[in-house]
């Protein structure tokens, strides 16, 4: 599911100019899928929808951006746009991922075999 969701996303970022605001939303959902595999579906998903797309996405950070300047200046620091994102697509927030299968697990005391 990872490569299905790059690979849309990388579909987009070709229709868009390189380094873009649109085309560094791709790269930051690219790197979410990456790290968080239970997110990929998800925008694969989302990306289907034309109202979903990476552009559309950068309309949301734009509109945050424009509503926090300072004189002629406008900046989204990446928690920012991390968290626009996630709330534009639905995903869950780093705090909220899914533990791992380790987490939690019993440890077992070898000695406890040898009585």
């Amino acid at each position: 599911m990872i490569e299905r969701a790059i690979a849309m996303l990388e579909d987009q970022q070709s229709k868009v100019r390189a380094r873009s605001p649109q085309w560094m939303v791709a790269e930051q959902l690219k790197d979410i899928c990456r790290h968080e595999p239970h997110c990929a579906e998800l925008i694969a998903q989302d990306l289907e929808n034309p109202a979903m797309s990476i552009t559309e996405a950068e309309k949301k950070i734009k509109v945050f951006a424009d509503g926090h300047k300072t004189g002629g200046f406008a900046c989204v620091t990446p928690v920012e746009a991390d968290r626009i994102l996630r709330e534009f697509y639905g995903l869950p927030s780093q705090e909220a991922e899914p533990e791992s299968p380790v987490a939690g697990a019993q440890v077992l005391d070898l000695a406890d075999f040898l009585r």
